[in-house]
């Protein structure tokens, strides 16, 4: 099978090359445990960051997993889970790094900064700027994708590819208590789970995650605190097809959207709410409204030992093509296949910190499409979908044959993951995690193609290495 455990060599011997350079360190770190990541470790060092005279830090990550399905999935699909995909092969998701000018937030100076940031591996395609689809969602017509990062690596390779998931930069304007003033792309600000593998509890992601939210804008975004409870963000995107989410530098630039957050802290830290939105026209071509809000709260228990997290997601594209319009005009239901489409989701989290590098988790969740629009397999595929300059389009990632037996149909889609978060260093983390999953529809592939299930199965691990 293509891509069966490793799909690129590159894989085996970076892992090789870690190793090494760990073996023959030329000086040891008085403490092991008192490093902060490998490369501290493998120079023997506390402190690697060469460019800090001049504020600039640097960092990264590797993460690399896998995933075993009871399905035994015929297409090698985890179905529409993400971003561990692949069934029964070790993903190199994220070689990960930044460099960064971070900026002094203050009343009383001007500051200057940015950021930008590169992934290397199968979560790549997922985090680009992909948010203009081959096709505009509402008329069908042919749309320019955009190169931001798009086109950095090849199309043959299915699975892994390089990604810019931000380039911005960054000032600090000194009005009242600072105002931060961010321009270029950067990551959304709405949502729980995020981009960055250390950053989260559990190796897979939730639907909401997947299908509910943009990863990436492109535009400009202000942050003021005004106070030590309240924060606010506000800013506008564009560069996209999709209501301002996932945008490009060099395309849809007519299109503009909104962007904002509140967010509220208590004054002990244990207790915070944070209201997210978007919202704005479809696309340059269509002025149809795309929005999303994003509610997420937060709470901490016994001494910050027990956290316990609850988000609410709802948004809505009206007068696009969905699954269920498409067949209510096949049925002569409908004179086309346009719908105002809706999702939301419930997400709940509850996490216990059994000791300082061990915490046991579980994460309840409820994802409707209600319209067929959001998910149609796996992410995957349709995120890999383009189309020619005859307008023929096609998946670099994915079979046609089995792309044709992913039901598009509105749906209800359940997941409840239960799992480990072990530190046995400060830059090594390990998370494998059990997770169920079942739906209104059969879109979880069995072991014989072209079959669908309604429910799957899985056991997953991975390893964080950061550096």
């Amino acid at each position: 099978m293509t891509g069966q455990i490793l799909e690129k060599p590159f894989v085996l011997a970076l892992f090789a090359a870690l190793l090494l350079s760990v073996a023959i360190r030329p000086t040891f770190a008085e403490n092991i445990e008192e490093t902060t990541g490998l490369a501290d470790y493998a120079a023997g060092s506390t402190d690697v960051q060469f460019l800090s005279d001049y504020g600039i830090t640097w960092g990264g990550w590797l993460s690399a997993g896998v995933t075993a399905n009871a399905n035994n999935p015929a297409d090698g699909f985890n179905g529409p889970i993400t971003l561990g995909d692949r069934a029964g092969e070790l993903q190199m998701n994220q070689l990960y790094g930044y460099l960064e000018r971070a900026i002094n937030v203050s009343s009383d100076s001007w500051d200057f900064g940015g950021r930008i940031d590169i992934n290397y591996g199968t979560d790549s395609s997922l985090i680009q700027a992909y948010g203009v689809p081959p096709y505009e969602f509402g008329t069908g017509q042919r749309l320019n994708r955009g190169n931001y990062d798009l086109h950095l690596t090849s199309w043959s390779n299915r699975f892994y590819q390089l990604a810019l998931p931000q380039a911005y930069l960054e000032m600090n304007l000194p009005v009242g208590n600072g105002l931060a003033i961010k321009a270029g792309h950067f990551y959304a600000i709405v949502g729980y789970e995020v981009v960055s593998a250390p950053d989260n509890f559990f190796y897979s992601h939730a639907y909401t995650y997947q299908y509910g939210e943009p990863f990436t804008h492109t535009g400009i975004m202000g942050t003021y605190a005004f106070d030590e409870n309240w924060t606010a963000s506000a800013g506008t995107t564009t560069g996209s097809a999709t209501g301002g989410w996932d945008g490009n530098f060099n395309t849809q630039l007519t299109s503009w959207s909104f962007l904002g957050s509140v967010t509220w802290t208590s004054d002990d830290k244990d207790y915070s709410v944070n209201l997210g939105s978007t919202a704005g026209p479809r696309s340059a071509q269509s002025d149809s409204p795309w929005a999303l809000y994003s509610l997420v709260g937060k709470a901490n228990f016994l001494d910050g030992t027990l956290h316990y997290v609850l988000q609410n997601d709802m948004g809505f594209a009206d007068d696009v093509i969905t699954g269920d319009g498409l067949k209510n005009h096949a049925n002569g239901m409908a004179a086309d296949g346009n719908q105002n489409a809706m999702w939301y989701g419930i997400n709940q989290y509850l996490m216990y910190d059994l000791m300082e590098n061990l915490g046991a988790g579980i994460r309840a969740e409820w994802f409707r499409d209600n319209n067929g629009f959001r998910v149609w397999g796996p992410a995957r595929c349709p995120i890999s979908f383009n189309a020619d300059q005859q307008g023929i389009g096609s998946s670099y990632a994915c079979n046609p044959g089995n792309m044709a037996s992913y039901p598009l149909a509105g749906a209800d889609y359940y997941g409840l993951t239960a799992g480990l978060n072990y530190k046995p260093l400060k830059w090594i983390m390990l998370r494998p995690n059990f997770r169920y999953d079942w739906s209104s529809q059969n879109t979880y592939m069995s072991s014989t193609p072209g079959v669908q299930l309604d429910n799957q199965f899985t056991f997953s691990a991975d390893v964080v290495i950061t550096f």
